[in-house]
């Protein structure tokens, strides 16, 4: 199988050491369940509280908060690990609270983050984040969905789509226009509402890829929410958003490189294995050419995604330096992604055409890479305007 040794100038024995338990975790808890779990549209709410009992979803927050302080690497490594199953609607539900938890951790008020942030890190309760609107997309600043004040409460109104765990999330980071006068970012705020909050309705997405994710459609018709559910000032919610982009982005593209690595490896598997005109294909030279441009891909769009951890764990760089370079890490490993898993297909040949097989799964949900947390287009622009190109 391609698997390249660890890295000692990022990982450190205790990285190696989480690595080989997160290893075995997904080997007896979820490799064996994946597909049965995509077919079935969602997985046992009860993963998110065996995942926390192994200290992987309280990962990198606060100790009084109930979290287990981490560097970004622990983060890497678990991107990682979890991908070896090959499936990103898994990862994605399971990990929601790691985009939604942030901007409450580092704006919320005190009584807010014990409220709400336990109850989400011991696996009891599901946090999601609700950014995109229906005419929005990436264009966040002209978010519509409106939170006007009224006595001790905001009533909202308007509508989310695409929300990753927003069909069974306890509870939602939801970005809103506090002042409906100011059209640009300064109107936007960051309000968290309960998932139980009368007015709120869910319909449920059916998508490409991702199945084993829950996707929802929110719509929000006069929720009165308490003021003491803002988070952080009103009008600063804008660039809250944006600064938890950069850890998705980079989060993003580690799991493409992860993904790129498991179905290249099922290709190389099946290469070994499936015998053509009384040879095994891996002894076709056009099939070993394909597997090294794969593994080429990804080492390139890893050692990008690397450097750029270690960029931002150490502080090295100006700021708009450093978002072009996580917008490039998302291109670069993504279009790796996507590379890996058309080849890995072809190589697999009918067989990867099949429902059940990694490489099937992992093609369907490559678009979704490619356009979530900001799109190839938009990355590339953003990387342009931070670089003065």
């Amino acid at each position: 199988m391609f698997d390249l040794p660890p890295r000692p100038e990022y990982f450190s024995p205790s990285h190696q050491a989480f690595r080989h338990s997160l290893r075995d975790f997904v080997a007896r808890e979820i490799a064996p369940h994946v597909n049965d779990w995509d077919e079935a549209g969602g997985f046992p709410r009860e993963l998110y509280r065996k995942a926390a009992e192994i200290g992987l979803i309280g990962m990198g927050y606060p100790e009084d908060l109930g979290g287990t302080p981490a560097d970004l690497f622990f983060g890497i490594v678990s991107a990682e690990e979890l991908a070896r199953a090959g499936s990103g609607g898994l990862q994605a539900s399971l990990g929601s609270h790691g985009i939604a938890l942030p901007p409450l951790v580092a704006h919320g008020s005190e009584a807010l983050k014990r409220r709400v942030v336990p109850a989400v890190l011991t696996g009891e309760k599901i946090a999601a984040l609700a950014i995109t609107e229906p005419g929005g997309g990436s264009d966040v600043a002209a978010l519509r969905t409106t939170a006007i004040r009224d006595g001790d409460n905001y009533v909202v109104n308007g509508e989310k789509t695409f929300i990753t765990s927003g069909m069974r999330a306890d509870f939602l980071m939801v970005a809103v226009r506090t002042d409906p006068a100011n059209r640009g970012p300064g109107g936007v705020s960051l309000l968290l509402v309960d998932g139980d909050t009368p007015g709120l309705s869910r319909t449920e997405l059916k998508k490409m890829g991702w199945w084993a994710s829950d996707t929802a459609h929110l719509h929000f018709d006069g929720c009165r929410v308490p003021m003491a559910n803002l988070v952080g000032e009103e009008g600063r919610g804008f660039k809250a958003i944006m600064h938890n982009f950069n850890h998705e982005r980079l989060m993003m593209a580690t799991l493409a490189c992860a993904y790129a690595e498991a179905c290249t490896n099922e290709a190389l598997a099946w290469a070994r294995e499936r015998k053509t005109f009384g040879a095994a294909l891996s002894e076709r030279q056009v099939i070993r050419h394909k597997l090294v441009d794969m593994v080429a891909r990804i080492e390139s769009a890893r050692a990008l995604v690397y450097d750029l951890a270690f960029r931002l764990q150490s502080g090295l760089g100006a700021a708009d330096d450093l978002v072009a370079r996580c917008c490039m890490a998302k291109v670069v490993a993504t279009q790796a992604m996507q590379f890996c898993a058309d080849q890995a297909v072809q190589i697999l040949g009918g067989m990867g055409f099949m429902r059940g097989t990694k490489s099937e799964r992992i093609y369907r949900e490559v678009k979704v890479m490619m356009i979530g947390g900001g799109s190839e287009e938009i990355m590339k622009d953003l990387a342009a305007r931070q670089l003065r190109i």
